[in-house]
């Protein structure tokens, strides 16, 4: 009987991620859960410190120095001691030794090169002299889609033979039937939805903009609710310019911000919105896509970067630097309800070709393929 093929997970991210990296995580590890056993036996690896998570600067250097500890001795020792075949690590970071094992990271974007004024200097230096070079020493890289794989390889010099494009599912939201949200925004209220951490990539004062105009045209009833609370680096916080736009627009009972949301809360708030609007300048994926479809919204997408590669034919596209734009194609949403009905069933159809299943299905084949 032939050998099964052991993989160490690390799962360590999981104690900090809070964004699209925690859900890319987490529900690969409920499919790799169900699929141990099947030839493929896997090891899920954890540090046994916990993990800072405030904004005190010296705490936060300590941090840095034992996440690279983790990463450069305490993980390859644990896949070692596990017998591991392959690591393979979803925060771009993977060791730089092999102790007889291949490693397989996941670079999700390219914002470290799109955009480094979002990170500090010492995040930086330590993702070009660590995560660059040990993926270079990978076999495989995956990318959430052609467009990440296409930046990635311009910046880091990556082959792109070496870059593998594997599509990303919906976040599971258990609807527990939460009303929670009623004392955010009644559910009898026609509102556009945004959902995600509200950086500055999101471009939200456009959208506040753009819904502004609408407002203008009537619509007395409809608001704009933005489910999401603030990233903790100010440097991607769009926090002040976002609750200038909301003053400015005079429309502050009329945009709401919801801070932080259970997955109850979420299922509830997407199945109770109008449609969805992703207004992102850069995107490496945009899982609140396929979260949308899912609960058969009409989604509108910025016609750039990620977006359309995953919505495809079942999203309308805009210019996220146009406000009128942006305004137009929402207005002829709201008023065309045969339109948001034949939206709705091109998301459902779009969807049918994405789940974690399928993805961590094609991980599995990119594991086998090292070994």
């Amino acid at each position: 009987m032939p050998k099964p093929l052991i993989i160490g997970v690390d799962v360590r991210d999981l104690r900090l991620a809070r964004t699209g990296t925690r859900t890319y995580l987490e529900e690969l590890v409920k499919e790799f859960k169900k699929m141990n056993g099947n030839g493929v036996q896997f090891h899920f690896l954890d540090t046994d410190f916990p993990v800072y998570m405030g904004n005190k600067k010296i705490f936060k250097l300590i941090e840095h120095t034992r996440y690279q500890l983790w990463k450069q001795l305490i993980l390859p020792i644990k896949a070692f001691s596990k017998n591991c075949n392959v690591v393979f690590c979803t925060d771009n970071f993977v060791p730089l030794i092999h102790l007889g094992y291949k490693t397989i990271p996941v670079f999700h974007d390219a914002f470290f090169f799109e955009n480094p004024e979002n990170y500090g200097r010492l995040w930086l230096s330590l993702y070009k002299k660590t995560a660059i070079p040990a993926a270079k020493r990978s076999p495989f890289i995956v990318t959430p889609t052609k467009y990440a794989k296409d930046q990635i390889a311009r910046y880091t010099g990556i082959a792109e033979k070496k870059l593998v494009v594997i599509y990303e599912g919906p976040k599971f939201l258990e609807d527990h039937g939460s009303k929670s949200n009623t004392n955010i925004i009644p559910l009898d209220c026609p509102y556009l939805l945004h959902v995600g951490t509200l950086f500055k990539r999101k471009n939200i004062p456009a959208l506040i903009n753009a819904f502004k105009q609408i407002k203008a045209a009537g619509y007395p009833e409809l608001k704009l609710v933005l489910a999401g609370s603030f990233p903790a680096n100010s440097q991607e916080s769009d926090q002040g310019l976002i609750v200038d736009t909301i003053e400015n627009s005079g429309l502050s009972d009329q945009v709401v911000l919801t801070g932080y949301l259970s997955d109850g809360e979420l299922a509830s708030i997407y199945k109770n919105a109008l449609m969805y609007v992703f207004p992102s300048i850069n995107e490496g994926f945009g899982i609140p896509i396929l979260e949308a479809f899912k609960y058969n919204l009409p989604v509108l997408v910025s016609n750039n970067t990620s977006l359309p590669e995953v919505g495809g034919d079942a999203v309308l596209q805009f210019n996220p630097f146009d406000i009128a734009d942006m305004s137009l194609k929402i207005k002829s949403v709201l008023d065309d309800e045969h339109l948001r009905k034949e939206m709705a069933d091109k998301g459902r159809q779009r969807l049918a070709g994405f789940s974690w299943e399928k993805a961590a299905l094609e991980l599995i084949e990119v594991f086998r393929k090292v070994v």
